[in-house]
């Protein structure tokens, strides 16, 4: 088995390749650095470590691997944050705009515990955690430099014997009983010791200990070793000191001396802060009796060596956490590193401004029971100084510590599991959530959080499982989780008793009081039962719906005569009645749209725009995954309680649960009438509900400041009605926001802007918790709208007049026509309904949010081109980068549809709804970018070679541009006396090499359409992409074959074969026209070709998740990125992302998972289908997202890493020359190719009707395409022949040398309206070598991928003989959890040779023992057979691609009692994307096992929720329990469950299953034979008891067959049938 020390030696060779690798200006290292020692020599000791274990860290053992003459010091540029780095370069930070924003910043992380279950302490413990932060370095991140961490620490129990020591030595003091006294590690700044302010620091605490009766014992100086840091931390590096604080004579126990330490800890950080400043590094890290933390800027590797304190043999703990972070830039801080003082999170939340917002609101009506009129002290406990990590952990220690909750009780309020439609839920539990939610809204997001307060110390996961964790139990009473398993090497198989894992929303807890782990299900049921919750559920809660047929309350009647002029008042167009509400109101969901969006901004409109236009939403990505709204419902909910809350502090009582709860966010019509004409009684007379209408109309002609006037006036009357009267009148509990009053002489103001201002008003007067704010509005219409009315804070909206349009419609035959049925008008408004709430839910998945409660305020949204005075009132802490429109201009635009509503001299008949071609290009109407005039100049260049047609196609493009992009509104700066002659200038043909087609899968467009592009770029130099639909490999071996293979979610035809012959990898995170959501191939697409290179059946609809299965996190980009440079050693992985704000720091954080090379893509492109909500509604321009990512690299000193491209719409050679100036290298294009071999735009690309034959499957119509690669070809030389005249005009020979050169653009002024004047483009311009002088502003250099270190040489080298001359050959060796992705580059050296047949089975045979890394066999190619003795971690058996794994524990461990099948012995989403090939797990399985399987056998003991999500193929056998939402959209392939109770159909999700028995012998004999190969290859015993009772045991089999599968089988059984 390796060593840990060889383990260590790896990594370290690692971190010195990317060090020296990754930098192009060079990188020495050496044991110490002279400058440092002389820094710090005066505070600290240097002695050298002893020969101990300390000794084996890995950057110790990196210095020893390099020359102890040279220097340790870094050439890179400084790593600080960005406000350091500006001030550093030019003095003062306003003065330079750039897009970067320090809030954006992301992190996720490793996160692990280790426990004595009786308190025993121990050094065995302290070592333990210190391996396990070691063993989980690749989960962390690091900069160019790999000495700077991003950050790592440890938290352990009270050292009482090593404390104990140091106080009588240093104090003479004896330390009072454990639990009397504290201990805690403070950071004081960098550089303070030689000034006042540590000691005025120190002078803060000691006056607050004093006050609180507490006494200060004295101040003892942490030893630490700084030798082995990178500059970064060294520069920042706070000088660390622990206080001893002892309980005073006044105190009367433990527990009141815990709350006066809190008090002092918050007094004092609180004065510190107003003193120095924000971020200033004065910090508390814990100030408790219970634990202390050590911490900091640090890699995992080096927290023991630098805390000396954690080397001492006498330093023992019971328990332990640690983390390792991985942010997504290089510039984090000491104090942001985890743990905190209560918890360490691995994920992110992604409601947290609507957390904030929500904690600082209640503020105003929260008083602790314990703290009294002391509570003050301790609010906000929100800051946007703090991480999300670090919100989470002060508010739970604000829930455990200022009221009588326990930590599990809160840490169940925080992170709710699903309980809504959980039936596996018992009555209580489901009591307890719904109570709770009336309490706090979730903190929604992917999160494992790892918590303790020395009661209690545990773990919790989210709701959907989004996060791996994995923990044994030992026989000597140790517990031990971690995000993977192989942390503790040590640990021999013998003492593991239990083997399990965190389980969605479940709960890991260790009592030390009972010395046990209490089980999920007992722990929550004790909570549960504590107090009458269902009752008080039950007497308390008001339902909305039931209220409302209750009352009979009629709704205003509809009068048709006028609907046409308030629908034009109200911004309705009659494209958005057609082709939005018409399909809502019919089908109950959205419309598809295709081809992207190629209209105007909003901010670029000569038209009104409604404000919701300006927002764009936001979308997971990279960071955190989004949800599949549809096949992973079970864990989403729209359902909110509103109206006033309780005080959170409060002891729990029954009035906590007295709130309304809303069950559709969109109200029906009688439902608005009861809450506008009811009052809700409670059975004794008292009222319990009561709502104010506000009206939010003001006077037309009023101008602006009647606009603003009528804001300041809502405010208002919403904060009275609230308060309540002077006279003991009591305040309502809701109030309506109502534009009803809007006619011929009132003007109604945007529902967003009433609702975001009265929202933020709210907040600021500490009201918002007091009162639900409901809107009764004309202009919410689409899903965009609602997700951004309930994005800034309404309760609910009744969109009357989306209601009205639709009853009207039905009147006038309209819905009839299209529906070819009749509907009633109740039936088109629920249907309309319906899709709304699906398409909320959409949106709020796309976020990777689960509840509309926790996504309500959340404001997951960029201002695109508007103001910052309208967001600074309106919509508080949004981002606006650009600004825009201001309230002037949307006043304008209000007039503007008055005016269309009440024209002069118009009867009602004549009144017709305005059109604005929004949608499609129409004459006159919105303008577009793709025109008719362009598309056929363009079409007459590709075909002609004809230069005067591309100019006149470059004119109009560039034309439309002005009036529709950001880059329309920049020109260059020429200065003649630069430019050169044209024949100085690079060649076309080595501009051409740059550009690359997108990303269009075979399906979505035709086989004839994908090899046209191929062909073309092929033979130009440049790229084609295959997008996600696989490639025939037959095209591997020609002129057809395109070099960038995508990998998407859906991972269809991913093989070893098909990665191996790729140029460059591409990971598809998002797509242009649909970021955050997945896509769909619909059967009539699904010929026989496609479905052969899919690995899917043909006439089968196909489905793609959105990206989260093995893209939880960055750490998991990183591990597939490190994947995928396996599967292709010789070429570069890329990564896809799409613009929106912080996609620069995703970038950043893309960089340092080691990528190649990073795409942004805009909004406004993309052939892919979707929602109009998703093309109209998300992301953002790529000229933002580049120049974002572009100045945030640059920054980071990561730039010169990587390559960037942009694609979106790309269409001229000012547009490539423009992309190249903001930072980009490479060029992306998809929509101009497809017009120049003949699209014309029809926008059918989804329903298989293109009529020239590029869109479409149908053989009939793929004859009437006649592009030809020449077409290509010529688009292309054409454009860059442009690109080569601006060169010159410039000054630039080289394309390399203008990259990045923003200086040569300024905002053109000319053509600018109302609305765009206001824009300012400077945060773009700003040149980012300004920022960092020193750093690179283009790809320089290559990233170190560490595949010479891996252990798969050593594998290559000892099958040579199969290899060459297919000789069998049995290869044995010990693994690690460090080896990851075992058997790939092997695999790769068996395609490249032998293609998709591989080798004949076991040709190669891998008998390993220990613990299998990620994605352990990713891509095993046929021929190879892995036995693993151990277990392995997720995704074992990723894209496997023919060969065989076998998994299972030393029979001498079975043999001792331990049974296989009920512990956990692969990690999470194995087998995600196989395509061929055997996997047999002898033990359970974690959640998504057997994702979008496509080919391969797989034989397990028990899997966790969502098994078999969508799966088009293979066999699935499950010898025991699944968990729930089993077979979500699978859609082929069988799978086989043992149901020996019946529990199975419950748990199975059976929207395209049905559940068989089996009745055939052939069928019986075949299943006999797959279990029978499970026995073989494991020894499984539960598998060989059944095959001795067959008989009785496969009549126990459930049989899980798709639909639409059985449908094609039987089909081709019947043709097969008539053709004999």
């Amino acid at each position: 088995m390796m060593s840990s020390t060889s383990s260590r030696t790896k990594v370290a060779k690692h971190a010195l390749r990317c060090a020296n690798n990754g930098s192009s200006n060079g990188v020495t290292f050496s044991s110490a650095s002279a400058a440092n020692s002389s820094k710090s020599a005066a505070r600290r000791s240097h002695s050298s470590l002893s020969n101990s274990r300390w000794n084996r860290r890995l950057l110790p053992t990196a210095l020893k691997l390099q020359s102890s003459s040279s220097l340790w010091m870094y050439q890179r540029p400084l790593y600080y944050s960005t406000e350091q780095v500006l001030r550093l370069r030019n003095s003062k930070v306003d003065e330079t705009k750039t897009l970067y924003n320090a809030n954006d910043e992301k992190e996720n992380c490793g996160v692990g515990l280790i426990a004595n279950l009786k308190s025993i302490p121990s050094r065995h413990v302290v070592e333990v955690a210190d391996e396990m932060l070691v063993r989980m370095a690749h989960r962390g991140g690091c900069g160019c430099d790999p000495a700077s961490g991003d950050g790592a620490g440890m938290l352990f129990g009270m050292p009482d014997s090593f404390m104990r020591t140091k106080a009588k030595e240093l104090f003479g003091v004896d330390l009072p009983p454990m639990g009397q006294y504290a201990v805690a590690n403070v950071f004081f700044p960098p550089g303070s010791d030689t000034k006042s302010i540590m000691g005025d620091c120190k002078a803060i605490m000691e006056r607050f200990v004093k006050e609180r009766g507490l006494t200060t014992v004295g101040w003892r100086p942490v030893p630490v070793d700084n030798s082995m840091l990178g500059k970064e931390p060294l520069d920042s590096e706070p000088i660390t000191e622990q206080i001893f604080i002892t309980m005073g004579s006044k105190t009367k126990d433990r527990k009141v001396f815990e709350q006066e330490l809190l008090l002092v800890r918050k007094l004092a950080e609180e004065e510190a802060t107003d003193m120095l400043g924000p971020e200033s590094g004065f910090y508390i890290n814990s100030l408790t009796t219970n634990h202390i933390t050590y911490k900091g800027q640090l890699t995992p590797e080096q927290v023991s060596q630098y805390y000396k304190d954690l080397q001492d043999p006498t330093f023992t703990s019971h328990l332990a956490l640690v983390h390792s972070r991985f942010s997504t830039n290089t510039f984090p801080s000491w104090e942001r590193a985890q743990p905190i003082r209560m918890m360490c999170h691995n994920g992110e939340i992604n409601t947290l401004r609507g957390n904030k917002n929500w904690m600082y609101s209640r503020g105003g009506i929260m008083e602790s029971p314990i703290f009294g009129d002391d509570t003050s002290f301790l609010l906000p406990a929100v800051s946007d100084n703090m991480s999300d990590s670090g919100n989470f952990d002060s508010v739970l220690e604000l829930l455990t510590k200022a009221s009588n909750r326990s930590l599990p009780e809160s840490v169940m309020m925080m992170i709710p599991e699903a309980w809504q439609d959980n039936d596996n839920l018992s009555e209580s539990k489901k009591a307890f959530y719904e109570y709770n939610s009336c309490v706090m809204e979730p903190w929604d997001g992917p999160a494992m959080v790892a918590f303790t307060d020395s009661r209690y110390i545990g773990a919790t996961l989210d709701r959907n499982g989004l996060r791996p964790s994995r923990y044994y139990v030992t026989k000597d009473d140790h517990v031990i989780l971690s995000s993977e398993i192989g942390v503790c090497p040590e640990l021999p198989e013998e003492e593991v008793k239990i083997k399990h894992r965190l389980e969605p929303g479940k709960m890991f807890l260790v009592d030390f009081e009972t010395q046990r782990i209490v089980p999920d299900d007992e722990i929550k049921e004790q909570i549960a039962s504590e107090r009458p919750y269902s009752e008080w559920v039950q007497q308390g809660m008001m339902d909305l719906t039931a209220w409302a047929k209750k009352s009979g309350s009629i709704p205003d009647p509809m009068d048709f005569n006028v609907t046409n002029r308030k629908l034009n008042m109200f911004g309705f167009s009659s494209e958005k009645l057609e082709m939005l509400l018409l399909p809502m109101a019919i089908g109950g969901k959205e419309a598809l749209g295709s081809m992207g969006n190629d209209a105007a901004l909003a901010v670029l409109s000569e038209y009104p725009r409604q404000v919701n236009d300006y927002f764009k939403q936001l979308f997971a990505q990279v960071t955190n995954p989004p949800i599949d709204p549809i096949r992973e419902e079970i864990v989403m909910s729209l359902v909110c309680p509103v109206g006033p809350e309780g005080n959170l502090l409060a002891d729990v009582g029954p009035e906590h649960s007295q709130r309304l709860v809303v069950r559709h966010p969109v109200l029906t019509l009688e439902e608005m009438a009861t809450l506008k004409n009811n009052e809700y009684k409670a059975p004794d007379g008292t009222s319990r509900f009561k709502c104010a209408t506000v009206d939010i109309t003001f006077p037309v002609g009023s101008g602006v400041d009647g606009m603003l006037a009528a804001l300041e006036r809502i405010c208002d009357e919403a904060a009275d009605a609230i308060q309540g009267g002077n006279f003991g009148e009591k305040g309502v509990q809701g109030v309506i926001l109502s534009d009803k009053f809007a006619g011929p002489d009132r003007m109604a103001l945007p529902s967003l802007m009433a609702v975001g201002a009265v929202h933020h008003h709210l907040i600021g007067t500490r009201q918002r918790p007091k009162a639900a704010i409901f809107a009764e509005v004309g202009d919410a219409k689409e899903v965009h709208d609602y997700a951004t009315i309930f994005g800034y804070g309404c309760d609910g909206v009744c969109p009357y007049m989306a209601y009205e349009a639709i009853c009207k419609m039905n009147a006038d035959g309209m819905v009839e026509a299209m529906a070819k049925q009749e509907f009633t008008d109740e039936e088109i408004m629920k249907n309309y309904r319906k899709a709304a709430a699906k398409g909320l839910l959409k949106v709020m998945s796309k976020m990777g949010i689960s509840t509309l409660q926790s996504y309500k305020g959340a404001q997951v949204f960029e201002a695109v081109g508007l103001a910052d005075e309208v967001v600074d009132r309106c919509f508080t802490g949004t981002t606006t980068r650009i600004q825009g429109t201001d309230f002037e201009a949307i006043y304008r635009d209000l007039e503007r549809f008055h005016a269309d509503a009440f024209p002069p001299h118009t009867t009602e008949e004549s009144i017709l709804v305005r059109s604005d071609g929004q949608f499609h290009y129409r004459d006159g109407g919105e303008a577009h970018l793709n025109t008719p005039a362009t598309m056929v100049n363009l079409q007459i260049a590709g075909r002609t070679n004809s230069r005067e047609a591309y100019k006149e196609f470059a004119r109009l493009t560039n034309e439309q541009n002005q009036k529709v992009t950001l880059r329309g509104q920049l020109k260059f700066k020429f200065d003649p006396s630069k430019a050169i002659p044209l024949e100085e200038v690079e060649p076309v043909s080595e501009i051409v090499k740059r550009f690359a087609t997108g990303a269009m899968s075979l399906g979505s467009i035709s086989r004839e359409a994908h090899e046209t592009l191929a062909v073309a770029m092929n033979s130009i130099g440049g790229r084609s992409n295959t997008g996600e639909g696989g490639e025939d490999p037959k095209r591997f071996l020609d002129n057809r074959r395109s070099s960038i293979k995508q990998v998407a979610s859906g991972r269809f035809g991913v093989t070893s074969h098909y990665l191996a012959n790729s140029d460059q990898i591409q990971i598809k995170m998002a797509q242009g026209a649909k970021p955050g959501e997945g896509g769909e191939l619909p059967g009539f697409k699904v010929s026989d070709y496609i479905a052969e290179n899919r690995h899917t059946t043909p006439g089968v609809g196909l489905i793609s998740p959105p990206p989260h299965h093995d893209i939880y996190s960055i750490e998991d980009l990183a591990q597939l990125i490190h994947d995928l440079k396996k599967a292709q050693p010789t070429g570069e992985v890329s990564v896809k992302l799409v613009s929106e704000v912080g996609v620069g720091v995703v970038a950043a954080g893309v960089a340092k998972a080691l990528s190649d090379h990073i795409t942004i893509s805009g909004h406004d492109g993309g052939t892919g289908a979707a929602a109009w909500t998703g093309v109209k509604g998300c992301g953002l321009p790529w000229e933002l997202g580049l120049a974002e990512t572009q100045q945030t690299l640059v920054l980071n000193g990561l730039r010169d890493r990587v390559k960037l491209q942009t694609d979106g719409q790309l269409k001229t050679g000012r547009d490539v020359a423009i992309a190249c100036l903001l930072g980009a290298e490479e060029f992306g294009f998809a929509t101009a190719p497809l017009i120049a071999m003949g699209c014309i735009m029809m926008r059918k690309c989804h329903l298989n009707t293109c009529p020239v034959g590029i869109a479409t499957q149908d053989e009939e119509l793929r004859r009437k395409f006649t592009g030809q690669p020449e077409h290509v070809v010529n688009y292309f030389f054409l454009l860059a022949e442009e690109v080569r005249e601006i060169m010159a005009k410039l000054g630039y020979r080289k394309m390399e040398d203008m990259i990045g050169q923003t200086q040569h653009l300024e905002v053109n002024r000319k053509g600018q309206h109302y609305k765009s004047r206001g824009l300012d483009l400077s945060p773009l311009l700003t040149p980012a070598s300004e920022l960092n002088p020193a750093a690179g502003i283009r790809n320089l250099t290559t990233q170190y991928h560490g595949l010479d270190i891996a252990l798969d040489n050593k594998l290559i080298a000892a099958a040579k003989d199969a290899l060459e001359h297919k000789k069998p050959v049995v290869i044995e060796e010990k693994i690690e959890n460090t080896d990851r992705t075992l058997g790939t580059m092997l695999s790769y050296e068996v395609s490249k040779r032998y293609g998709a047949e591989g080798l004949p089975d076991d040709t190669i045979t891998l008998n390993l023992e220990g613990k299998g890394g990620q994605s352990f066999g990713f891509t095993l190619a046929k021929g190879i057979t892995a036995n693993v003795i151990g277990d392995a971690n997720d995704y074992t058996g990723k894209g496997l691609s023919g060969g065989k794994i076998a998994v299972f524990p030393k029979p001498e461990v079975v043999a001792d009692g331990f049974v296989p099948e009920e512990h956990v012995v692969v990690g999470n989403v194995c087998l995600y994307g196989a395509t061929a090939g055997k996997a047999f797990f002898r033990g359970k399985a974690g959640e998504r096992f057997c994702v979008r399987n496509s080919g391969a056998l797989a034989v397990v003991e028990g899997v966790g929720d969502h098994g078999c999500e969508y799966m088009t193929g293979g066999v699935m056998v499950c010898l025991g329990e699944t968990g729930r939402n089993f077979a979500a959209g699978m859609s082929g392939g069988v799978a086989y469950i043992y149901d020996p109770d019946g529990k199975f159909p419950a748990r199975c999700n059976m929207g395209l299953v049905g559940l068989e028995s089996i009745e055939s012998t052939a069928e019986k004999e075949e299943l006999f034979g797959y279990i029978k190969e499970h026995v073989d290859a494991t020894g499984s015993s539960v598998g060989a008891r059944m095959l001795e009772n067959w008989d009785s045991s496969c009549k126990n089999f459930v049989k899980v067959f798709p639909h639409d599968y059985k449908r094609v089988l039987e089909e081709r059984a019947r043709a097969a049938e008539e053709a004999a």
